[in-house]
């Protein structure tokens, strides 16, 4: 097997991955977001119950259908770009002789943030975080 065969055949495993992960992420968001209805929201700000269009509305459904076919790319993305700082924080981790808090420092930013696109993100409601939200000042 040639170098060029390994590269596609790797290359078309990843991606498989890729996606298989970003519909699990879409799956399970839709889902926790169904049985969340009628919970409110801690922060009320960012919620405005009078811009939202009605969940039958054709304005809902083309958001919901933007969302969805926004969320592939930028889900996937976001999970290679989560996997790459796993892998660079444990690096720097190990280097630096067990340093949680550089590893730390890596692994916050990039696993936490926004790994799908909602409706309130399209409108404005909401800010997407790619790389995780800017950290609160200590109290």
């Amino acid at each position: 097997m040639n170098a060029n065969c390994f590269l596609r055949l790797l290359t078309g495993r990843m991606l498989l991955l890729g996606t298989t992960l970003a519909i699990v992420l879409l799956v399970g968001e839709q889902s926790v977001m169904a049985h969340g209805d009628g919970i409110s929201e801690a922060n009320p700000s960012h919620a405005s119950e009078s811009s939202s269009p009605s969940p039958s509305s054709p304005k809902a459904a083309g958001l919901q259908a933007a969302c969805w076919a926004l969320s592939m790319p930028y889900g996937a993305a976001k999970i290679a770009y989560a996997i790459g700082g796993g892998v660079v924080g444990g690096l720097a981790w190990t280097v630096t002789g067990g340093n949680m808090e550089l590893a730390k420092s890596i692994w916050v930013p990039s696993m936490t943030g926004d790994y799908i696109i909602q409706p309130q993100h399209l409108t404005r409601d909401k800010h997407l975080y790619f790389v995780g939200p800017p950290e609160e000042p200590p109290l």
